[in-house]
């Protein structure tokens, strides 16, 4: 199996931390803008997408702050791979920065950047601060 390659990507968000920590944390949050529905039983969430299912523990959260998830794949590789969405304010403009972090095989780099890019443009349209 090929290692993947961890990369963050930082996005400025026109939203409280609190208001975008609920689309960031809760299967209802999620389910606006990052699958077409999202489950969840504790720590697990199932994200379904045309109808297939991935499962993500949900491995750190601060609230306000930082939403860590892990895939569920089966791979003995699990561990080392995860998804998190960091939340930062400027403490001087008051300016929140949302940080994605993830993993991808090296040659799907960009495809996995522009899925990323395409996804938080669905949240800040949700969010309404497009």
């Amino acid at each position: 199996m090929n290692k993947k390659i961890p990369f963050s990507i930082e996005y400025n968000i026109h939203a409280s931390p609190q208001l975008l920590y609920q689309y960031l944390s809760t299967p209802s949050g999620l389910s606006e803008w990052f699958a077409d529905n999202v489950n969840s039983r504790g720590e697990i969430y199932t994200f379904i997408w045309d109808g297939s299912e991935e499962v993500a523990k949900l491995i750190q959260t601060k609230t306000n702050e930082k939403v860590k998830f892990q895939w569920q794949t089966g791979d003995k590789d699990d561990d080392k791979y995860f998804f998190e969405f960091l939340l930062q304010v400027d403490e001087i403009t008051k300016d929140v920065s949302l940080i994605v972090s993830d993993f991808s095989d090296e040659d799907e780099l960009e495809e996995s950047k522009m899925l990323w890019n395409n996804l938080i443009q669905d949240l800040k349209h949700v969010l309404g601060s497009s």
